[in-house]
């Protein structure tokens, strides 16, 4: 039973309705209202904060005061919900949790309907059109203690997993002096050591490429990137960055005292006897501390062989007819992380044997090969690609690769050394394979060099391959044909697939495959270049000589079902 009471009019609309239903009084409302009033409150704010009314009650009655509907956060589960989207301490500050995110559209529970101000400071801050609905504040209250232990509690499953992450072998050069200072920084705590551990080993299980260790103000995050794409792994507390940062660089032989520089290290784990993974530590300092990332250098990778590389047939053809030939030039073009130096590792495993001299110049040496003589480019100490180059013209090569062919000086030497009976690899930064003759030409080489030495140039790209989860999509006739395929392929009835995801795969996705462009310089070719033509005079002679440039492979890929078209449109942005 409420208790009743005839209010005064100089109530609010939501007093009147707590005084009629008996959850405070007409005394008590007012005097909430003239303390509000004076803190520069609003009425409900000032209840919400002083916690001067039943929590469950108020909620209720603000509700239907404002047209709110009321959520039940006990049976809400966050691990899903967008908790990294609003700093923590603005969700303490106003009183709200976040419970989804649609397009531009960040749904968040609220204690308090009337706090405008507060509303439109998490808006700004995210720059979400924010959408409310009501719960109770001490519901909130558990709500955000409960979604923020779930970072630690992460930190404490992955130090808690498995009883021999302390044991792992690594091959880091920690003096005593280190380990001392190590010790200082609690690098060597154990849940420290056992959680960078089991971090390193998850990402090999995982496929991963890198890892990034991530902090910032409010929070520290540690990501994989796992075919291409970054994923979020875990959010340690922002507490333990320095230990973590500090761990992680005895391990690599760092120095710990440095922050103020980046710093580049190695590490070598050892899984077992018989299987060991190299990591390429990079640090760098940032306004919140050093972000780490470790490059996983994993040499099995290069030698897959030619035939899983994701070559068409014809393409697989060309490319192995030019890396046995005896002399001249092959080059290998496209963007950072398109899989240039696994092809070009691939031919120097195809190649590798007792009776070849193979020397490679590369900033940075990824790949570890045995038989070949491998430098890494130093330039502070004069050892630049162009050096290297002209060091191994002096020591009897068969076949020399170059990570990149950057300037003039690099370019001639390579031309020189492919004219004098040598196989040289290398790599360019172009957008496809006519553009790379193109780019020869622009930086000085003389056209005649280049028809006399450049054997292949190949383009590529590395497209996400379909998990055996795949789904069928229906596209419509119309869609087919504007995305490039052509009306014979249409009506033979095109079997289009979509990721679907599951617990095998990560989103859908998994592994990665080539898309290829392979262009043979032709004696058509030799000709335009010798005339001067351009790039797009080059693409318009590959295409007469059957060469298909990378939009035609990926539709290829999408018609094989091992890509789909959202990973095609992603690699082959036109």
């Amino acid at each position: 039973m409420y208790a009743q009471s005839t209010p005064s009019i100089r109530l609010s609309s939501l007093a009147r309705k707590l005084v009629e239903h008996g959850l405070m009084s007409e005394e008590q409302a007012l005097d909430a209202m003239a303390k509000a009033a004076e803190k520069g409150r609003t009425f409900t704010s000032h209840l919400v904060r002083e916690k001067l009314v039943d929590a469950a009650g108020f909620a209720h009655l603000a509700a239907e005061d404002f047209g709110l509907p009321l959520i039940d956060l006990a049976a809400m589960n966050f691990k899903h919900a967008p908790l990294d989207v609003v700093k923590e301490e603005l969700l303490r500050k106003h009183l709200i949790i976040p419970l989804a995110k649609r397009g531009k559209r960040l749904f968040v529970a609220v204690a308090d309907p009337g706090n405008k101000a507060g509303m439109d400071e998490i808006a700004f801050s995210t720059g979400f059109i924010v959408d409310n609905v009501l719960a109770p504040y001490n519901a909130i209250d558990s709500a955000i203690d409960r979604a923020m232990a779930n970072t630690t509690q992460a930190f404490n499953d992955l130090t808690e997993e498995e009883d021999d992450l302390e044991n792992l072998k690594f091959d880091a050069g920690d003096s005593e002096e280190d380990k001392q200072d190590a010790a200082a920084e609690g690098a060597d705590d154990a849940p420290v050591v056992r959680f960078v551990n089991k971090v390193l080993v998850d990402a090999i299980r995982k496929g991963a490429s890198d890892i990034h260790f991530e902090p910032y103000e409010e929070e520290y995050r540690v990501r994989f990137r796992v075919d291409g794409v970054l994923v979020t792994q875990v959010r340690p507390p922002k507490k333990m960055a320095p230990r973590l940062a500090a761990r992680i660089k005895v391990m690599a032989s760092l120095d710990i005292a440095e922050r103020r520089v980046p710093q580049d290290g190695r590490i070598k784990l050892n899984i077992s006897k018989g299987q060991a993974f190299d990591f390429r530590v990079s640090t760098c300092p940032t306004l919140f501390g050093e972000k780490i990332v470790l490059r996983i250098l994993d040499s099995s990778g290069a030698f897959l062989g030619p035939e899983k590389l994701g070559f068409e047939p014809a393409q697989q053809e060309s490319y192995l007819a030019a890396i046995n030939k005896p002399y001249g030039m092959v080059l290998v073009t496209g963007p950072t992380g398109s899989g240039k130096t696994v092809t070009l590792y691939t031919a120097l495993g195809l190649l590798n044997d007792e009776g070849r001299n193979i020397s490679t110049v590369e900033d940075p040496v990824e790949i570890r090969m045995k038989g070949v003589n491998q430098v890494q480019q130093n330039a502070k100490q004069g050892l630049t690609f162009a050096a290297a180059l002209r060091s191994f013209l002096r020591q009897d090569p068969d076949i020399v690769m170059v990570g990149e062919i950057r300037d003039l000086e690099t370019a001639e030497i390579a031309i020189k050394a492919a004219q004098t009976g040598h196989l040289v690899l290398s790599t360019l930064h172009t957008n496809d394979a006519p553009a790379t003759v193109a780019r020869l030409t622009n930086m000085g080489v003389p056209a005649y060099n280049i028809v006399s030495t450049v054997h292949l140039v190949l383009a590529q790209r590395l497209g996400r391959t379909l998990h055996s989860c795949k789904v069928r999509e229906e596209v419509p006739h119309e869609a087919l044909a504007r995305i490039g395929f052509t009306e014979e392929e249409i009506e033979e009835g095109l079997r289009i697939y979509a990721a679907k995801g599951c617990d095998q795969c990560t989103g859908g996705y998994k592994g990665r495959t080539g898309v290829f462009q392979v262009m043979p310089i032709s004696e058509a070719m030799e000709e335009i270049i010798l005339a001067g033509g351009g790039a797009l005079d080059l693409a318009r002679q590959a295409e007469r000589d059957g060469v298909i440039d990378l939009r035609r492979a990926a539709l290829n890929k999408v018609k094989a079902g091992k890509i789909s078209l959202i990973e095609m449109n992603r690699v082959t942005k036109e």
